[in-house]
Formats: C-alpha cells, sequence, structure tokens
C-alpha cells in the first residue's frame, strides 16, 4: 500500500500561506546602509567636521572665544591676529573669533530653519499633487514651474526687499523659495508608489487621504527627503551669505558668516587685512563642502539600486 502524498492540498495551501516579506523604506541605520555611508570616507570626515562645528559654535562658544561677540574696544582697532585676539580685530575693535564662532551659529541656524520651512511646504504640496493628481496636480505643478522660472537670487531679493531685512526674514525668504524641488521629488516619488498594492489595500479599508499619504506614502519617500535636506542646507548657507554680502540678510551688529564677508567690498581690506574676510570665507567652504559629501554618502547609503554593493 503506498505512503499518502505529502504535497499540500489547494485548500492546506490556501490555510496555511507562505509568509510574505514585506519591503520596508531604506533606512540608514540598518547595517547595509550604515556600511556602505561609512565607506565613503569624504562623508564621514564631512560629518566629523560639522559635529565638531555645531559643538564649538553652540554649547563651546562662550568656553573659546572672549564672551560677547558685539563687544566694541576702541583701543584694539583693526588689529592683525595676536595671543589676544587670534584672528585680530575689525574696524570697530570686536573680536573676529568671537564674531565667526557666534556666527556660525547664525548661518548654521538660517540654513536648518530654512530648509524645514521649505521641506514642509514641498511635502504638502507635492504629495497632495502626486495622490489627488487631474486638475489640483497640474495647478500646483504650474506654478511650481513658474516659480522655478525665475532667478533665484533676484526673487530672493525682492522678497526681502518687500518684508525688510532680518535674521527672520533671511530664513522666510530662503524657506519660499526652495520649496519647489521638493514638491516636483515627493510628488514623482508618490505617483510610482500611489497605484501599489499596499496603498489599494489602505485604501479599500477606508483609510483617508491623509493616512494613506503619512502612514503609507511618506514613510517610503523619507530616503529621498533627507538626501534633498543635506544638499538644502548648503544651499541656505550660501544663500544667507549672498544675501548679508549685499547688506539684506542678517544685520549688524549681529555676527553672521555672510555679513563678516561684507567687510571684503573694499579692495585696500583685501589687500591689507585679510583676517576680516578670510576666515568667514573658508568656513562657508569647508561647511558647505562638508554637508554636500554628507548628502552624496547618504545617497550613496540609501540608494536602493546600491544595495547589490552592500
Amino acid at each position: 500500500m503506498s505512503e499518502p502524498s505529502e504535497l499540500p492540498t489547494p485548500i492546506a495551501a490556501a490555510a496555511n500561506p507562505p509568509p510574505r516579506t514585506v519591503a520596508h523604506p531604506p533606512s540608514l541605520w540598518r547595517q547595509p546602509a550604515l556600511r556602505r555611508f561609512l565607506r565613503h570616507r569624504l562623508a564621514v570626515a564631512g560629518t566629523l567636521f560639522l559635529l565638531a562645528l555645531c559643538i564649538i559654535t553652540f554649547p563651546l562658544a562662550p568656553v573659546v572665544t572672549q564672551g560677547n561677540p558685539n563687544r566694541v574696544d576702541l583701543r584694539a582697532v583693526s588689529q592683525p591676529p595676536s595671543w589676544q585676539h587670534p584672528l585680530g580685530t575689525d574696524m570697530a575693535g570686536r573680536d573676529v573669533w568671537s564674531r565667526l564662532i557666534y556666527g556660525g551659529r547664525i548661518s548654521l541656524a538660517v540654513g536648518l530653519v530654512a530648509v524645514l520651512i521649505y521641506l514642509t511646504i514641498g511635502i504638502v504640496l507635492g504629495s497632495i499633487a502626486g495622490y489627488v493628481g487631474g486638475t489640483v496636480d497640474a495647478v500646483i505643478m504650474r506654478i511650481t514651474d513658474t516659480v522655478m522660472a525665475f532667478p533665484g537670487l533676484i526673487i530672493l531679493i525682492a522678497i526681502v526687499a518687500l518684508i525688510g531685512p532680518g535674521l527672520f526674514n533671511t530664513m522666510l525668504a530662503i524657506g519660499l523659495m526652495g520649496w519647489t524641488g521638493v514638491a516636483r521629488l515627493v510628488r514623482g516619488q508618490i505617483l510610482s508608489l500611489r497605484a501599489m498594492d499596499f496603498v489599494v489595500a489602505a485604501q479599500g479599508v477606508g483609510v483617508a487621504m491623509p493616512g494613506v499619504i503619512v502612514r503609507h506614502l511618506l514613510p517610503n519617500v523619507v530616503p529621498q527627503i533627507l538626501i534633498a535636506a543635506s544638499f538644502g542646507i548648503a544651499g541656505s548657507i550660501l544663500s544667507e551669505a549672498g544675501l548679508s554680502f549685499l547688506g539684506l540678510g542678517v544685520q549688524i551688529p549681529t555676527p553672521s558668516w555672510g555679513n563678516m564677508l561684507n567687510a571684503a567690498q573694499s579692495i585696500q581690506i583685501i589687500e591689507r587685512m585679510p583676517w576680516l574676510w578670510l576666515p568667514p570665507g573658508l568656513l562657508i567652504t569647508l561647511c558647505v563642502l562638508a554637508i554636500n559629501f554628507i548628502g552624496d554618502g547618504l545617497r550613496d547609503a540609501l540608494d536602493p539600486r546600491m544595495s547589490h554593493k552592500a
């Protein structure tokens, strides 16, 4: 008598379906992604440099400087670097080293807050355009194209001239100009995801549009948003420096790297007092390079097409 067949019947197979693997969005904290990021030496070096810069400019600023960066000493006007003033003094007798460190707080804060503003705008508009589609998508994208058609610096100058210069207004102006790229990025990703099975299933059980976007779609777009944000911080720091250099950004006496460069408009200062403009210019360059390297590392680590290299 033959042994009973051990092959599962269709009923048994239906009752015990094989386990399904769920694809999770890439995360930097997953080991393959983290290994790819750590292999990017420039990204690691940029991370260490930016971390050290943030520690020095925020918690340690009162320790490593002489305190108030706006303190005027008329007995020490335009002095070259010395033991008392490591980077010399400006034409008002203020310590350049102190202003450089405290100015780093302002420049980094402008970059971070401006990116948060335009990420919020871009994510909201891009999500609505990609999910709803149709006329709503067309209207939002035409507005996006119109904003992108104008030269960015010209519009920034116009916005600041309209609302006035200052720290908060500089953050707001940069935030209002930077959202277009994020909106297009989020819209494109959501367009490719909204027909997936997990989205259709969520819609089928009655999940409202905000829930579908926040809980099911945006987690899959986080890696791309994170990469865009890293490059956006670098661009925002450069925008603040440009506006402050023109006298339309952060206003003196509040120090920022941009308005410290404002002193370089005189050829005599460029030739005879390089300690006034060279340190902020060098820090802007190094900070932007570090953030761009971090963005490159995040792109290589979080791009799913790089997963086969892990």
